[in-house]
């Protein structure tokens, strides 16, 4: 027989966690950004040089158009790469100019709070 003190524990802590997940959504600090209702697309950016590789990363976590340009803003930052996200595939494909290591791209995706499921050469 589970006491009642127990149960009002269990509840406190799913009632905390709800509450500070549900602050960091309203403060775009979760894995969604809650970034409002814009629906204006982050622009392409043009490489200099031409591509050496190509990389997919499949990334858990995006829900809306927002999620997408805050992923594409951070990769597009680093220098040497281009990012294009699909939001329907959960996917960005990274087209790099320069010699990165993968890591460099799924290190500034995961800072975002996503998660990078897989890499795949393209």
């Amino acid at each position: 027989m589970v006491s009642n003190g127990l149960i009002i524990s269990g509840l406190a802590i799913i009632l905390f966690l709800a509450i500070r997940g549900s602050v960091k959504h309203f403060l775009g600090q979760g894995s969604c950004c809650g970034g409002g209702s814009s629906t204006v697309r982050e622009p392409d950016k043009k490489l200099k040089g031409p591509v050496i590789k190509t990389r997919v990363f499949k990334i858990d976590g995006m829900h809306c158009e927002n999620c997408t340009n805050r992923v594409k803003r951070a990769i597009n930052r680093i220098d040497g790469v281009s990012a294009r996200l699909n939001l329907r595939k959960k996917e960005a494909v990274v087209q790099f100019e320069a010699d990165l290591e993968d890591t460099v791209i799924t290190s500034e995706i995961e800072r975002l709070g996503y998660q990078v499921l897989q890499v795949i050469s393209k």
